[in-house]
């Protein structure tokens, strides 16, 4: 436990002390957020906040290599890697142009559907994960693993699309991601998951001195989209797909609200919310302040994760 523990504590204290450098940085740089112009008022006073802050939490990354040269544990870091390098793409693309499009959704989604192809034939291929999803401690669904591929990329994708919805509110993925690293660390029995899950806490933790409201500068798509790919991947490497639509609840819940939503408007042309992803919905409906609508989220994330972790022990723990 304490080798896990000083690394995390480690990563808080660099990404605190680095965090005002880099935001400096991109602020000299000019990569800063466009506001797209349908956004509430309140954030329109956010134009000119520091964009791809998310790259801070590579330190997350460079430790765990550091502290565990594994083979795994360099797979976790080339997913994070690699999601990120798509954010990466977008976020550049809307600070060096000011265009809040960013990159085109087929382009972003053709890379996520390679990317993950690619990891999820070394997961299966190298790492020799099965093509099971367990329901219960003996009942299990065993996938041709052609069809598995198809199910579980359709999953990744996906799940860190819905990850990266819930980026848009000061703090509001920080501290809902925090509680899924948590289940991840306590569920799993390979050292490489438990202090890649306990370093990303502790970035995430030392990245919130920063990005709580009013935050100083924004993760952008190049952390999200990073936090998603790899919190996918840890569901797979611990066979919890079962727990998932649990688990990501608030990121699903993101993401529904935005299908919902456009189905609505193309089919009857009424919104159902007044804006998506929901978090927005709160805001403008009910008059929740940001950092309301953050604890809330934050606090029903945990509770999921406690959830989660009574169906592993007592239904799906073997």
């Amino acid at each position: 436990m304490i080798d896990q523990i000083i690394p995390a504590l480690i990563a808080f204290i660099v990404v605190a002390i680095l965090s005002p450098l880099f935001i400096a940085a991109l602020r000299k740089l000019k990569l800063i957020q466009p506001i797209r112009k349908e956004l509430p008022s309140d954030h329109q006073l956010k134009k000119g906040t520091p964009l791809m802050f998310g790259i801070i939490l590579f330190v997350g990354i460079i430790l765990s290599i550091l502290f565990s040269p594994t083979p795994l544990m360099y797979f976790l870091g080339i997913t994070y890697i690699l999601f990120s390098f798509i954010g990466f793409l977008d976020d550049f693309w809307k600070a060096s142009r000011q265009d809040p499009g960013g990159v085109s959704g087929k382009t972003k989604l053709i890379l996520q559907f390679l990317f993950t192809g690619t990891l999820l034939y070394y997961v299966i291929v190298e790492l020799g994960i099965d093509t099971e999803i367990n329901i219960f401690k003996d009942i299990t669904l065993d996938f041709p693993m052609v069809l598995y591929v198809i199910v579980i990329t359709l999953f990744v994708v996906g799940s860190a699309n819905a990850i990266n919805f819930t980026d848009g509110l000061d703090g509001l993925l920080g501290v809902v991601a925090i509680p899924t690293y948590f289940f991840f660390f306590v569920i799993s029995d390979k050292t490489e998951v438990q202090l890649f899950s306990l370093v990303m806490i502790g970035c995430l933790l030392g990245f919130l001195i920063y990005n709580i409201y009013p935050a100083k500068a924004f993760m952008g798509d190049t952390g999200s989209l990073a936090i998603g790919g790899s919190l996918s991947f840890l569901a797979v490497l611990e066979k919890v797909e079962i727990l998932i639509p649990i688990l990501f609840f608030i990121y699903f819940a993101e993401q529904l609200s935005v299908i919902l939503q456009v189905s609505s408007f193309k089919l009857t042309h009424k919104r159902i919310f007044r804006m998506t992803p929901i978090h927005y919905h709160f805001g403008l409906k009910y008059g929740w302040s940001e950092t309301t609508i953050v604890t809330v989220f934050g606090f029903i994330s945990w509770i999921c994760v406690f959830i989660c972790l009574a169906y592993w022990r007592f239904l799906l723990y073997p």
